[in-house]
């Protein structure tokens, strides 16, 4: 009996260490809670994409048809077709590719500059400025758009050069330091260069390199895997930005996400006048769903040729120091 109950108690205890664990870490419950958050976290992030390619590969019928939800009975690229119409594609495609490249280039630029001006040198209010940079990621976009409109507007009188409805005021502001999100790339670039060990820095110094040779080819070199990271935030951020560009580009340059924007007002124009499609909402929401994954394909094709480099680049920034 007492070797029964010996065991039977074992037992138990066993059963507790592989449900609880040993540090409550790994067992199954808390591995099981982890993996539900995480497909749970996951489903809200891949239900979108999903359905926006299951709605672009169906056919007319199939987008009528209620009893088709998810998988098409047959494959059609009717959808996908007439929305690379509607959007203007490729036009609209290079001239979104270019546009970001700049804007995201140029932030690049201005970003390791700055993070390593305050990462590096001691000069007078040095806290007041970094503390300015911040206040540009917290102040909301709409209370700063006006202003600066108004800024350009300002100067496009004195000079007589048409500023706004061109893509100077947004090349200006990311060379500036204040374009979209720039506030967050600089602080990437500042906590990155602040891991860097400062006997690098010394010992270039005392072989005579200046600052520019120091910045190039300690902290640029060293940190090539961070500014590829800091470069796709902007490009992307840049090519998903419709409020600022709308208000200054204003339609000079065919872009694909402002494009997007008024998907619906192009899309009824084209069917009224080709007569190529006719049908009820369900229609409207395919076409829609096939122009929102074209504009955001180019996005997850670059992702899938640089992860390896992004990942690598978000890992360095907190692995990197003496």
């Amino acid at each position: 009996m007492a070797v029964k109950k010996e065991k039977s108690m074992t037992n138990k205890r066993t059963l507790k260490n592989r449900l609880l664990g040993f540090n409550l870490t790994d067992g199954w419950i808390f591995k099981i809670c982890v993996y539900v958050l995480l497909i749970s976290m996951g489903y809200v992030f891949l239900y979108p994409l999903l359905r926006m390619i299951s709605m672009s590969l169906m056919s007319q019928q199939d987008i009528i048809d209620p009893e088709v939800s998810w998988i098409p009975t047959a494959l059609a690229f009717e959808n996908i077709r007439i929305a690379i119409n509607v959007l203007d594609v490729p036009r609209t495609l290079i001239n979104s590719f270019w546009f970001s490249a700049l804007l995201a280039i140029l932030q690049t630029t201005v970003s390791a500059m700055t993070g390593y001006a305050f990462a590096i040198y001691n000069f007078k209010f040095k806290k007041f400025w970094f503390a300015m940079v911040l206040m540009t990621f917290i102040i909301p976009i709409p209370v700063l758009i006006i202003p600066r409109i108004m800024m350009f507007t300002t100067w496009q009188e004195l000079t007589g050069i048409s500023l706004i409805g061109s893509i100077i005021p947004q090349v200006g502001l990311s060379f500036l330091g204040q374009g979209v999100y720039s506030a967050i790339l600089i602080l990437i670039c500042y906590n990155f260069f602040r891991l860097i060990p400062s006997v690098l820095e010394e010992a270039a110094r005392i072989d005579g390199a200046g600052a520019w040779k120091v910045f190039w080819n300690i902290y640029i070199k060293m940190s090539a895997t961070i500014l590829l990271t800091v470069f796709l935030f902007a490009f992307v951020w840049n090519w998903n930005e419709t409020f600022i560009t709308d208000r200054f580009v204003r339609g000079s340059v065919a872009l694909l996400p402002q494009r997007l924007g008024g998907f619906n007002d192009v899309f009824g124009t084209l069917s009224v006048a080709n007569n190529e499609m006719t049908g009820g909402n369900r229609l409207t929401e395919a076409l829609q769903m096939s122009g929102t994954f074209i504009s955001i394909l180019p996005l997850l094709i670059i992702y899938a040729f640089v992860q390896r480099h992004f990942i690598e680049g978000i890992e360095n920034s907190g692995i990197t120091g003496e």
